[in-house]
């Protein structure tokens, strides 16, 4: 399974970049099984992180989505809204699910520890 270098991941399977892009985790993906469903943050909510921001469901289950940042969620992709499965077929890329300004991590991992985290799960 593969884990970027440079982004930061969270216990909870979320991933955050450099720009405050935040997505979930190509294990995530994979442990969801197919997802049919985002509920996205509100543009312009002030979130902290931890925070269960949205919801994706998939064909296995239905799974709160929760801020690995705090800061102000600037974008969010609306090409979900149409197309969920993007999550599994790119979760580091066209796959994200919001932006956040100003992002300040909370407990983040590297993707050494990340790693660790899901080995054997």
């Amino acid at each position: 399974m593969h884990f970027p270098d440079d982004l930061q991941y969270t216990r909870d399977h979320e991933w955050l970049d450099q720009e405050g892009r935040v997505g979930i985790t190509a294990f995530a993906q994979d442990s969801l099984g197919d997802v049919v469903f985002v509920e996205l943050p509100e543009v312009g909510a002030t979130v902290n992180a931890g925070d269960a921001i949205g919801v994706i469901e998939s064909v296995k289950s239905v799974s709160d989505l929760f801020s690995p940042a705090s800061g102000r969620v600037s974008q969010v992709n609306e090409s979900l809204l149409d197309k969920p499965e993007l999550i599994n077929q790119d979760p580091y890329g066209e796959g994200w699910i919001f932006r956040l300004d100003d992002a300040v991590a909370g407990e983040v991992l590297s993707r050494e520890e990340y790693e660790k985290e899901v080995e054997g799960k």
